[in-house]
């Protein structure tokens, strides 16, 4: 039995040790945000925190999660209320199609833990998640209006 900690809830499986977090989650689990997208590490669509980290979940292996805290999209909003980026997402219009937007959230809300005021130069190092859809510009003025939400300095992107 594999314990994992997801979106602050205990949960035990009987699954492989390598069995991809990702499909420990979406078809075990029921945690549907993460999302299948290349199952190589590369595009992001599987994005999900771990111990506040992201990972790709597509070949990350669910015994290395074991113990550890998973947030899933699913898990940041709090007593009913959107997290701030979440909240700037949905202000900004930032999802066209949406398929990406679960794991480009979570990297967004772990750049703002790591830097509450992010330059335009940090967000496109941070921002490393695939959207084929090209919403780049309105997650540059989203990521600053959270900022602004959650108590960052000043952030001005002009990219927006």
């Amino acid at each position: 039995m594999i314990k994992l900690n997801v979106n602050g809830r205990a949960r035990e499986l009987d699954v492989e040790p390598d069995m991809p977090l990702l499909w420990a989650l979406r078809d075990e689990l029921d945690v549907k945000g993460p999302k299948y997208g290349c199952g190589i590490a590369q595009c992001g669509s599987c994005t999900v925190l771990i111990d506040g980290e992201p990972v790709r979940s597509c070949s990350y292996p669910v015994s290395a999660a074991a113990g550890r805290k998973i947030t899933t999209i699913e898990g940041l909003a709090q007593r009913g209320r959107p997290h701030p980026v979440q909240q700037a997402w949905m202000d900004h219009e930032v999802p066209q199609c949406g398929y990406c937007q679960g794991g480009q959230i979570l990297m967004a809300v772990n750049l703002l833990q790591k830097k509450p005021n992010p330059s335009a130069a940090d967000i496109d190092a941070h921002m490393t998640n695939i959207c084929r859809c090209g919403t780049y510009a309105r997650m540059h003025a989203a990521i600053n209006a959270a900022a602004k939400m959650m108590g960052g300095a000043k952030s001005a992107d002009k990219k927006a």
